[in-house]
């Protein structure tokens, strides 16, 4: 056995692995949300997925976490490293705990918003906030050292955990569906952890960034915050935006369509996970950086064209394998969501590699775009065809304006 692991581990490089460990995760959160739409119905669903989404939404502040921790874990060592380590920790504490008490506090008032059937799965999911960022942090760490093995690990315990615990709550406690979704969530933020390593980590300002790195911090948590949240806008605000202007349904049966339709979403993450610290390094050494862009647009652009193309000859089989027929009144619009986020797809891989390099003006541009979707949403959502039909013109603006602000920085 110990053999075939050694033969397993020289013919597979940790890129490989780590690839193959997101597609396995991408999987088993795709299995999750499955059989939660089959057990539950598309009107439980809705309140199952609206968690999801919640989830999705905070992540811009995880993402700015962890992005953070792996650009500069490149770039530090030693003494700068350990400071930089600890203010990434204390930030991850403050920012848990607000974000926890402002869930919670206004847990009523989202459970009117969004017209869920109870408030207590919004305080039970802001409870395990901080734990959130905390693994967002070590993921950091893991990806910026392009640990991938240990990445694979935190990211494999994170989702089997959420996938077992919460299957076994609705089978076997009789409560609310959407309260046990929520603590299957909060408890596999604590499996997330691991494995981590707290060595030399410290909450008290013992060590001290110098001014200058303290600025570039700054400077890159400021402007990935910013493009953090600009994604999240753009991915999941038609699911939020359904789930008030439709009814219990219709937002059980959008949220069906957004889960298939993501998944050129989802795999692009795992070239963003290799992009940027890639990057990074060549910059950092003075070697070209554009290649490393070509060959994963080529990679997304590929799976995108594979699975529209999928989604537009199989549409009914599709939706009947992952959701049933209940379902089925999705079908026609299958392959126009799939088509939208694919170019979202390739204009996130775009924007990550300028987040890499430190450049402001494409942050604003997703911002600006991501504003246009929200408000073409709000004006035009007579049908769930708009709601899709609008996404599509707001991104192919975007993947536009990505190419041109792209041309103009190689000439």
């Amino acid at each position: 056995m110990a053999l075939v692991i050694k033969l397993v581990q020289k013919k597979i490089s940790p890129e490989q692995l780590f690839m193959g460990s997101v597609l396995l995760v991408n999987g088993g959160n795709y299995l999750y949300n499955l059989i939660l739409g089959r057990l539950l119905g598309p009107e439980a669903f809705a309140d199952a997925a609206l968690l999801v989404t919640l989830l999705l939404v905070l992540s811009f502040l995880g993402m700015t976490f962890q992005l953070a921790t792996a650009k500069f874990a490149v770039l530090f060592s030693e003494g700068q490293w350990a400071a930089f380590q600890n203010l990434m920790y204390r930030y991850a504490g403050i920012f848990g705990v607000l974000v926890a008490l402002l869930l919670i506090f206004f847990s009523s008032d989202l459970q009117q918003l969004f017209h869920t059937t109870t408030p207590w799965m919004f305080r039970f999911f802001g409870l395990a906030i901080p734990l959130y960022f905390f693994m967002s942090v070590n993921r950091g760490k893991y990806q910026g050292r392009q640990e991938f093995a240990k990445l694979s690990i935190t990211y494999q315990t994170e989702m089997w955990s959420r996938l077992l615990i919460t299957l076994g709550l609705i089978v076997m406690v009789p409560s609310n569906a959407a309260l046990l979704v929520a603590i299957g969530m909060a408890l596999s933020f604590v499996f997330g952890l691991i494995p981590s390593n707290y060595k030399g980590v410290s909450l008290r300002k013992s060590r001290l960034l110098h001014p200058t790195n303290k600025k570039r911090v700054s400077h890159f948590i400021v402007l990935t915050a910013c493009y953090e949240l600009t994604q999240i806008v753009i991915n999941n605000s038609d699911v939020l935006l359904v789930k008030h202007y439709f009814d219990a349904l219709d937002a059980g049966l959008y949220a069906s369509l957004a889960l298939i339709g993501r998944v050129v979403y989802f795999v692009a993450w795992m070239f963003v996970m290799l992009l940027l610290p890639a990057v990074v390094q060549k910059q950092k050494d003075g070697e070209p950086t554009a290649p490393i862009l070509f060959k994963y647009v080529g990679y997304i652009g590929l799976l995108s064209l594979a699975i529209v193309t999928s989604c537009y000859l199989f549409p009914e089989l599709i939706i009947k394998l992952m959701f049933g027929e209940a379902y089925l009144p999705m079908a026609p619009l299958l392959w126009l969501y799939a088509l939208a986020t694919s170019l979202f797809a390739i204009s996130n891989i775009f924007a990550y590699y300028f987040l890499s390099l430190d450049h402001y003006l494409p942050i604003l541009l997703s911002g600006i775009l991501g504003l246009s979707q929200i408000l073409l949403v709000v004006f035009f959502h007579s049908s769930l065809a708009m709601v899709v039909q609008v996404q599509i013109i707001a991104m192919v603006a975007l993947l536009i304006a990505q190419l041109i602000y792209f041309a103009k920085t190689i000439v």
